[in-house]
């Protein structure tokens, strides 16, 4: 079947600025779909009905025209962060076309001369600042695709909040357009209440020297002080190990099984962007901790299941991993957790004490898997000397489902 829908990418210098498929799309059309904007960007002689989007954004309008002409009006690429690449997850290859303009980002890499492969692009759009979290480093280069003017001052005053005062912010204005602005200033000195809705926000990260909040590495194993915490909480050197036997990938999804903190929920989604997990924990006051910690730490997205186990396990999405701080001796958790993990997933417990070593050398005995003993011990003072202070020992099991 031919292209039934096309998706026209527009800059801020409107129709004045496409390319000839892209004006002829838009004559041959029957309706156009757009925002407000976008539609009062079109000449008055194309003969098409103009339709603005409904409110709450739906694309069933569009999808309801089927067979027939129809263009629908977008900024900048629209496959990126844009409404192309949710049309395309309903409508097959080879029924839609997508002519695409520069996005704001290459407009934004352009103007500055920043290679675009070397910046990491961040939308603000319908997301939390916590999102911005896992991109702050000394050094690092980011795009921030600004939800409205308001968000530059946000922004800066979060950057200022993190230890990151010092950034070098530059705010662009209508890029594309006659009005075109920028903005140059560091995120301590800003002072704009609010800026043109259409901006980019461009961060060149710089750590305050006289901050002391902790630095948050791209590995596991983040400081503990760097968590919110009653004491229940995969220390350092043992959360390392941890993931590194829960081996995140892409895509996947991590189920957290009394979460404590959050800590392992949060470090397996900082592994990688698309990395999914749900902490499930049924402690009020550890319930706030996880909350507090997944925005501290950059991964908003982490969905905490307020409940104990196994009864809250139930109708959750089935895990490619699962991690087991609490709650071994249980009894159903294991089991539960083993049925729903998906095949070739990966079981992980720790646990500290007899009993639950206990549980889980008898489940070893069952499904197999490995056992490791992990013994950790600390210089610390006595007296004026120092001597090994060690931590209770743990047991970990490894087990993968085939």
């Amino acid at each position: 079947m031919s292209a039934w829908l096309t998706v026209v990418g527009m800059g801020d210098d409107g129709f004045a600025g496409l390319g000839k498929t892209a004006r002829r799309a838009l004559i041959d059309a029957s309706v156009i779909y757009g925002g407000e904007r976008h539609l009062a960007m079109l000449p008055v002689c194309l003969n098409a009905a103009r339709e603005p989007w409904p409110h709450p954004f739906d694309i069933v309008p569009v999808l309801a025209r089927r067979d027939t002409p129809v263009c629908v009006l977008a900024s900048g690429d629209p496959m990126f962060y844009g409404v192309g690449a949710t049309l395309a997850r309903h409508v097959p290859a080879d029924e839609l076309r997508v002519l695409p303009a520069p996005s704001s980002v290459s407009l934004a890499a352009a103007r500055l001369g920043w290679p675009l492969q070397d910046v990491a692009t961040v939308s603000l759009v319908g997301r939390p600042l916590a999102a911005l979290q896992t991109h702050l480093h000394d050094g690092a280069r980011v795009f921030v695709l600004s939800a409205d003017g308001a968000t530059p001052a946000a922004v800066a005053a979060w950057l200022v909040e993190c230890g990151f005062g010092a950034t070098r912010m530059i705010v662009m204005e209508h890029l594309g357009n006659a009005s075109e602005r920028l903005i140059d200033v560091r995120a301590h000195d800003w002072s704009i209440g609010e800026t043109a809705t259409l901006n980019v926000i461009a961060l060149d990260c710089r750590r305050d020297a006289s901050s002391d909040a902790p630095r948050l590495a791209l590995t596991p194993g983040l400081p503990d002080d760097a968590y919110r915490h009653d004491g229940q909480l995969t220390k350092r050197d043992v959360r390392a190990l941890t993931l590194g036997r829960l081996a995140p990938a892409p895509g996947e999804l991590l189920w957290d099984v009394g979460a404590g903190c959050g800590s392992i929920g949060i470090e397996w989604m900082r592994a990688h962007a698309t990395c999914r997990a749900i902490a499930i924990e049924a402690n009020a006051e550890r319930q706030r901790f996880i909350e507090h910690n997944r925005d501290a730490l950059g991964v908003p997205g982490l969905q905490l299941v307020a409940g104990k186990a196994p009864d809250a396990l139930q109708g959750l999405p089935a895990p490619d991993a699962v991690f087991i701080g609490g709650g071994v001796t249980v009894d159903g958790v294991l089991d539960a957790c083993w049925r729903a993990l998906k095949q070739g997933g990966r079981l992980i417990a720790n646990a500290v004490t007899l009993e639950g070593e206990a549980a889980l050398v008898a489940w070893r005995a069952q499904h197999g898997g490995t056992l490791t003993r992990i013994a950790l011990a600390e210089a610390q003072a006595l007296g004026g000397f120092e001597t090994w202070r060690s931590a209770l020992p743990i047991t970990l099991l490894d087990s993968r489902k085939p």
